[in-house]
């Protein structure tokens, strides 16, 4: 634009220089410089990693401008946005849900997004990170710090730091901001705090100890008391077996001994017991006290 005036200046003094001396040579000079001071000031270049926003007297236009050379009206401004991607840093105290005090250092990377580029300078500007950015970080890592006791976030540091980044993501993209990454890289707590966490953990540590000791001992006296059992029916089963084996033993022998005694009793005749008598006398005959008993032997001789 400032190129654009200069010419036009340029253009009237030679022009009026001109007309005073009477020479042309000065007219044609003038309008030489003032046209090549406008064609200069219709030209822009746009940085790499950079996107260009079109302003005409302070009014933002709704297209943006590439890295490169850019052609637009003399009276055009272009500004040139950051597109890159840029890390910020940031280091904050917030407070848990039970009233701890918590101290969180992290960092978020973040670029802009070129086609809403215009948007962002519009409602924003270029120092959108100080403006905008920073304040967002603050405010909604204490909202989402403040939902959580300080133990839970401990046991769920990584939950939190998701939430708090599809927060800012929301909140930031809406004003033509890309959040790519979002960090809780420290989380400190006060040394009170630390120290009744670091006395419950070895607390918990001891009951799971002794838990663990007394399951140990359980299982040990279960399985005593199993192996005694498996023991004394193994000792039962023994002897009831050995018992039984006895009775059978007794049974075969009795049954032995009667069918012995079945058959000896069979092989006893009459001619056996006679020839038994005979030859087992000793050819005395009996004597007896009595009136009129006569001993009768029979030999067992044939008639």
């Amino acid at each position: 634009m400032i190129w654009f005036i200069f010419g036009i200046l340029i253009l009237i003094a030679g022009l009026i220089a001109a007309g005073i001396m009477h020479k042309s040579a000065i007219a044609a000079g003038a309008t030489a410089l003032a046209l090549i001071l406008v064609i200069v000031s219709c030209i822009s270049y746009v940085p790499t990693g950079h996107t260009g926003i079109v302003t005409t007297f302070g009014k933002v236009h709704d297209e943006t401008l590439d890295a490169g050379l850019a052609w637009h009206a003399p009276w055009d401004n272009v500004i040139n946005m950051d597109n890159r991607e840029q890390r910020v840093a940031f280091s904050l105290q917030a407070f848990s849900k039970d009233i701890q005090q918590v101290d969180i250092q992290g960092s978020i990377n973040i670029n802009i997004n070129k086609a809403t580029a215009m948007i962002l300078y519009r409602e924003v500007g270029v120092n959108y990170v100080n403006i905008f950015v920073a304040p967002r970080i603050q405010e909604d890592v204490k909202i989402i710090i403040a939902r959580y006791t300080a133990e839970a976030l401990i046991e769920n540091r990584q939950t939190a730091s998701d939430a708090i980044y599809e927060l800012i993501t929301s909140e930031l993209t809406d004003k033509g901001i890309n959040v790519i990454s979002f960090a809780m890289e420290n989380v400190d707590f006060t040394d009170t705090f630390e120290a009744a966490v670091e006395a419950k953990q070895v607390a918990t540590q001891e009951k799971q100890r002794a838990q663990t000791e007394q399951e140990r001992m359980t299982m040990e006296a279960q399985q005593a008391a199993e192996r005694k059992k498996i023991e004394a029916n193994a000792a039962a089963e023994v002897q009831k077996i050995e018992a039984d084996a006895a009775a059978y033993a007794v049974k075969v022998q009795a049954q032995a001994q009667a069918d012995a005694n079945t058959q000896l009793a069979a092989s006893i005749t009459e001619e056996l017991i006679r020839y038994n008598t005979i030859i087992t006398w000793n050819g005395q005959l009996p004597t007896f006290a009595g009136e009129g008993i006569m001993p009768i032997i029979d030999f067992g001789v044939v008639k």
